[in-house]
């Protein structure tokens, strides 16, 4: 059930990779300060379950959504729907709890890494000349960003190892969502994941409802949060693995924080050290590289 497989296209980035690259950053970068400004309103399992019902109302909209999906591969979307929607997308609310949402998006960017990682394994092949070089400057950037959180409390450690675990999945569902995408195009394979979410997530919003509140600020979030970072966001992507392939495709999520941080500056006052814009620089150089034609 778990596989891979690569791109179909190995050639540096053209502008379609980089139109799409450059949308999943935008839209995947903003989600954070939504996700802070749901949680002034509603609690973190209906933060989930409404940008996932969204994002599914959203996609629906596609004819292509509903064209016909193997039987056999039903187990494996529903594995998809779980560590690419249903899990991390309800992990960072609650981590952002705890955390700011420019960390929660700093810490986001180390999804690249990880992502190679699995992807070696499944495929037995790792990658090689300039994607490596990409990736380990990529993630030194990271590293660079995420210092000087290093010694706060706990609470901020519990945070960030939520948002670091929700990455490792990620970095599983770019490498599961390749072959699938290959088999049948996005739509189809984003919709039934996104369905399976739902159903997991229906419980866990239920029992959040008693503790919410209703905010117009919150909610326009949640619906920006939902038909951007739930809905096309995921169609963008899961296009981009399939002509890129897991490990070069992922360097879209180098871009996060950089929105992240930006957003989180400009409209929620967050501090960032200067430190952290050396990291942002070698992230830009790390994605770069990884984006280079594969041999």
């Amino acid at each position: 059930m778990l596989s891979t497989a690569r791109g179909t296209r190995h050639q540096a980035f053209g502008p379609v990779e980089w139109g799409l690259l450059s949308s999943i950053g935008l839209m995947w970068g903003s989600s954070f300060v939504f996700i802070a400004i749901g949680l002034e309103a509603f609690r973190p399992g209906l933060v989930g379950f409404l940008r996932i019902a969204l994002g599914t109302a959203a996609v629906a909209l596609f004819p292509g959504a509903r064209r016909k999906v193997a039987r056999e591969d039903w187990p494996r979307l529903a594995v998809l729907g779980l560590v690419w929607m249903a899990v991390p997308l309800t992990l960072f609310p609650v981590a952002q709890l705890w955390i700011t949402s420019s960390l929660a998006g700093m810490i986001n960017g180390a999804m690249p890494l990880f992502s190679g990682l699995i992807a070696a394994i499944l495929l037995r092949r790792a990658p090689r000349g300039v994607q490596v070089a990409g990736l380990l400057v990529g993630f030194t950037g990271v590293a660079l960003i995420t210092l000087p959180g290093a010694g706060a409390g706990p609470e901020v450690l519990f945070g960030a190892g939520l948002v670091l675990f929700a990455t490792v999945l990620y970095g599983l569902a770019a490498n599961l969502a390749v072959p699938l995408q290959q088999r049948y195009g996005s739509l189809p394979v984003v919709f039934r994941a996104q369905l399976t979410a739902l159903v997991v997530l229906t419980p866990v919003a239920a029992s959040s409802l008693p503790g919410s509140t209703f905010r117009w600020p919150s909610a326009a979030a949640m619906v920006a949060l939902g038909l951007f970072g739930s809905g096309l966001a995921f169609v963008a992507m899961a296009t981009l693995v399939g002509r890129a392939g897991a490990t070069r495709g992922a360097v879209a999520i180098y871009f996060i924080p950089v929105v992240a941080t930006i957003l989180g500056v400009t409209l929620r006052d967050e501090r960032v050290e200067p430190i952290q814009l050396a990291g942002v620089a070698l992230v830009l150089v790390g994605a770069w590289l990884t984006s280079r034609r594969e041999r």
